[in-house]
């Protein structure tokens, strides 16, 4: 019994042990923010240099109409994951 008592008490001096979160869904959580970034970046751009010429192919380019919305999409769902996983170390309840 002593050993479960220290062991909640070691559990607890961990600040990170209230929040709920652990290295795991840290690492989760920044992959889907890279994601994410990653989306937004592949977005930018596709203006032309003067309001008299207009590129209709760098605006509506595949990448910029499909494939960074997915990335986005993909992120979130990524940061969603990073959030709702349990935490291992919380699941045994002893």
């Amino acid at each position: 019994m002593k050993k479960a008592n220290k062991q909640i008490t070691e559990e607890k001096k961990d600040p990170i042990y209230h929040f709920g979160f652990n290295k795991d869904n840290y690492k989760w959580l920044f992959i889907g923010l890279g994601i994410n970034v990653l989306g937004f970046l592949l977005m930018i751009g596709g203006g032309a240099d003067s309001p008299e010429k207009f590129d209709g192919d760098a605006l509506f380019s595949h990448t910029r109409i499909t494939l960074a919305p997915i990335l986005i999409l993909i992120g979130y769902g990524v940061i969603l994951y990073a959030i709702m996983k349990p935490n291992k170390k919380n699941s045994n309840p002893e």
